[in-house]
């Protein structure tokens, strides 16, 4: 999808929110952001449960509340490093995981958000993210196939994705982690 119809979508979603709920976008993110959440999963939620939002439609309005949509601030802000600031210790991991992620083709598009980065084919196929000081998460999507292993249902940690892998230590980081990113890469295509 080329950015001009990405806008186009947003743009369009953004005007049906408006028409459906009758208030402005910059209206629902002062709600947002007054709500005292700070996690994506709850604020999608609370937009859900108390104002009747569609969970696409929650989505756009807590990435545009978090300024962390497609285009926020692209030039501006280093996402990667921020992500990475006070778990310096965790950045060889991702690393790591990014040079095995680059030989599955030269389609591999990495978007970084302000708290994850999006790993993309025609879709999004998985996500890396820095969860705490001594933990990167894993999301991925797949499906038709069965957490095993150290793979578990991704449940409400992140409604993008199917599946979690927690790396809580570089050992994880291996050919059975690289092949369930690597299946996630395969059905996106």
């Amino acid at each position: 999808m080329s950015s001009e119809s990405l806008d186009k979508a947003s743009a369009t979603q953004i005007a049906n929110i408006e028409k459906s709920t009758g208030k402005k976008l910059s209206e629902w993110i002062v709600i947002v952001n007054n709500s005292r959440l700070q996690k994506h999963g709850e604020l999608v939620s609370f937009l859900k449960e108390n104002y009747g939002f569609t969970h696409g439609n929650a989505n756009m309005v807590v990435h545009y509340a978090k300024q962390s949509h497609a285009g926020a601030e692209e030039n501006e802000t280093d996402w990667i490093a921020e992500q990475y600031k006070a778990k310096e210790n965790l950045k060889p991991w991702y690393d790591k995981i990014m040079t095995e992620v680059h030989k599955f083709g030269n389609d591999v598009e990495v978007v970084p958000k302000k708290a994850y980065v999006s790993l993309r084919r025609k879709k999004q196929f998985a996500i890396i993210q820095p969860s705490t000081k001594d933990r990167l998460d894993v999301g991925l999507n797949i499906k038709g196939v069965d957490p095993s292993g150290n793979v578990t249902a991704a449940g409400s940690w992140n409604a993008m994705c199917t599946h979690r892998i927690k790396v809580e230590d570089e050992k994880t980081i291996n050919n059975d982690l690289i092949n369930w990113i690597k299946q996630a890469y395969e059905q996106a295509g």
